[in-house]
């Protein structure tokens, strides 16, 4: 997706970033329990999350009670990342979740930065607040505090929040290191074992399968405004610079008008920015859901599958005759595609991690295990080789990869060259068969005009 000069800049708004020296310090518990907390005091708060995640931004939207986008600065333009920050337009704040370490990126830049939180910092010109996980540490949490706020003078290290502080004693020798640091402390979070939400092998339970979502979040608020001072954070919030910027990304180009879209447990791995855009641009989306047994929509004009956990539903997914009949039918005549997960639902066959193998839909001839299990991580650029829903050949897409997954057979044509975030070629291809199409990345951009971009 190119840019285009535009002399009306969208208005974004005042923002935050909750950010973390490392993975693991709890700054999704504590963005949860301040987005929670400020929505519950009648602030109209805007959630973003930094980097290629699909699921915190699903309980950023339940705690915020509006849609969370990502702000991805090695996949976006910084065209296409203040169009997402106007979503925020008539927000009174924006609090943006990190993800990883503040400055944690891959080597070679994208389309405006490395992917850290720390680009997405210095691009809105919002000020960092740094969740320091206390465990095992005094007066060391304020050296690694100060550490983050010189490595880098483009952006502003505003404060930091103690997570996991456990005792009084303990509270009062971090704070005498901040104290000498000259770094505020916004709060102080004692050891709460309770107040942990369920995780599985890619990260979190999704929002929509977590027990007693509310009360969860509710706890999180309650600890939040017990233990941190939400009105100094909430005046740290600053413009976003990216309201000055003089372009806009281009109009996007949906996958069809009417997208039959699955969704359920095990199809739910998908970018709102992506259903945002697509519905702006005037699609209507349908969803179906395969684990019910469901067949897409037979008005529809292009099904899409994306990534989730077929893996934990496959014996369901080998039983539902009338989705694949469905399927088989659609894909006669018109464009079905698939993400990762959904990749996998189109193919010949899946093999659980006890060794079972469950026949899928069989549109290609794709193979994948779970059995032994090979990590697979990290940005992905593809050139398509033919075209997808929305996309001609030749586009340049930009998305990520992560899953468990085991290549067993990858027969058909290739359906782009893939490689990683340094230009290595990787071997997950995707496939083309017909009118059928499948990546193991999941979109998130294109970055030329002649890609009708996402």
């Amino acid at each position: 997706m190119g840019d285009t000069p535009n002399p009306a800049p969208a208005p974004t708004p005042r923002g935050l970033i909750i950010a973390a020296p490392r993975s693991g310090s709890g700054k999704t518990t504590v963005t949860l329990g301040i987005q929670r907390a400020l929505s519950r005091r009648g602030l109209n708060v805007q959630p973003f999350k930094c980097g290629p995640d699909y699921i915190d931004p699903a309980f950023h939207s339940a705690a915020a009670r509006r849609p969370s986008f990502n702000l991805d600065s090695w996949a976006f333009t910084r065209a296409q990342l203040a169009e997402l920050l106007a979503r925020g337009s008539d927000a009174d704040i924006a609090i943006a979740e990190g993800s990883m370490g503040l400055f944690d990126g891959v080597a070679q830049p994208g389309a405006s930065g490395d992917g850290s939180n720390a680009d997405i910092a210095a691009v809105t010109g919002w000020p960092v607040i740094l969740v320091i996980d206390a465990s095992g540490q005094a007066q060391s949490a304020a050296a690694i505090a100060l550490g983050c706020r010189v490595y880098r003078d483009d952006i502003t290290l505003a404060g930091v929040i103690l997570n996991r502080v456990a005792s009084p004693r303990h509270d009062m020798l971090l704070r005498k290191g901040m104290e000498k640091a000259g770094i505020p402390v916004l709060g102080a979070m004692p050891k709460r074992a309770d107040l942990v939400l369920p995780e599985r092998h890619l990260g979190l339970v999704q929002a929509g399968d977590t027990a007693d979502l509310a009360a969860r979040l509710d706890a999180l608020a309650d600890f939040a405004q017990d233990h941190i001072d939400l009105d100094a954070l909430t005046a740290l919030a600053a413009p976003s610079r990216l309201s000055i910027c003089e372009t806009r990304a281009l109009p996007v180009t949906p996958p069809g008008q009417r997208i039959a879209l699955a969704r359920d447990a095990a199809f739910s791995f998908v970018y709102p920015h992506l259903l945002d855009r697509w519905r702006a641009a005037g699609a209507e989306i349908i969803p179906f859901s395969p684990l019910a047994d469901e067949a897409p929509d037979p008005a529809c004009d292009v099904v899409w599958l994306p990534g989730g956990y077929p893996e934990l539903h496959a014996g369901r997914l080998a039983q539902a005759q009338d989705f694949r009949k469905g399927l088989h039918e659609c894909a006669r005549t018109r464009p079905v595609h698939g993400e990762c997960g959904g990749y996998m639902a189109l193919g010949a066959g899946l093999i659980d991690a006890d060794g079972l193998r469950h026949e899928m839909a069989g549109l290609i001839g794709l193979e994948t295990s779970f059995a032994k299990r090979s990590m697979h991580l990290g940005y992905r650029h593809a050139t398509l080789h033919a075209p997808i829903p929305g996309h001609v050949p030749g586009a340049a897409l930009r998305g990520h990869e992560f899953h468990y997954t085991t290549i067993l057979a990858q027969p058909d044509e290739p359906l782009a060259r893939v490689v990683d975030a340094n230009g290595k070629d990787v071997p997950e291809t995707g496939s083309r068969r017909g009118h059928v199409t499948g990546s193991f990345f999941h979109l998130i951009s294109a970055l030329d005009a002649d890609s009708n971009g996402a």
